[in-house]
């Protein structure tokens, strides 16, 4: 028993393995964050992170020098629908000229499936934008999950791992991947800051995002080994 236990241990490869990790613990996370989102009242975590971007007693004045504001805004706008299906476009483009039809439709399944579950996930929890500090971008569409972090998470994350897949030396792939994840949690922490979403709304578009992301990335794995077996027989 223990000598087959261990012969599926060694089968299972480390970034499968991982990739597992990541999807479990996101729906737990996101399972408990919904929880979260759905109380009557703020959590303590959430309005302490939100006035911490704030200069004490000036729930409108946002810390920092004068020109930050200006700089978060950038890099909020790398989360934006607009930019992420500019990416998006581009990428799937770009496979299909190279010939790579199924790369560039797993790169539109992960994104747009991304899309329709932060959709669903918002009207599933109903939570409004935050109130306890003004908010230095216009956003009418309801707050939890971030779609900014999710779908952030879901693109640039596809996008690293597809690069990775290319790229010739571990740590080129882990320069890229690290990069993939660096752009997400500045886009999630930029939300926070403009004051348009509630920490717990973050967390849970990074919770998401991640284990929707992996999900797809072990999908392409399997499929490409499918392939591989196919084309060998």
């Amino acid at each position: 028993m223990k000598s087959t236990a261990n012969a599926l241990l060694n089968r299972i490869e480390f970034p499968v393995l991982l990739a597992g990790l990541v999807i479990a613990g996101g729906l737990w996370g996101l399972v408990e964050l919904m929880e979260v989102a759905r109380a009557t009242a703020p959590h303590a975590f959430d309005t302490e992170i939100l006035l911490a971007f704030r200069h004490a007693g000036q729930p409108d004045s946002p810390i920092g020098p004068p020109w930050l504001e200006g700089a978060v805004r950038d890099v909020t706008a790398l989360g934006s629908s607009a930019v992420l299906v500019l990416i998006t476009s581009a990428v799937i483009v770009y496979l299909l000229l190279i010939r790579r039809p199924t790369t560039a439709l797993l790169m539109f399944v992960a994104v747009a499936g991304g899309q329709v579950l932060s959709s669903l996930l918002k009207f599933e929890v109903y939570r409004p934008r935050p109130d306890l500090v003004s908010h230095l971008v216009n956003e009418t569409s309801l707050s939890f999950p971030s779609g900014h972090a999710m779908l952030s998470a879901v693109t640039y994350l596809t996008l690293g791992s597809l690069a990775a897949r290319f790229l010739p030396d571990r740590r080129t792939k882990i320069f890229v991947l690290a990069l993939a994840v660096l752009v997400t949690v500045l886009v999630g922490t930029s939300r926070v800051y403009l004051g348009v979403h509630w920490p717990s709304d973050v967390l849970a578009g990074w919770c998401a995002g991640f284990a929707w992301a992996m999900l797809c990335w072990l999908a392409a794995r399997l499929l490409q080994r499918r392939k591989v077996m196919a084309d060998t027989e």
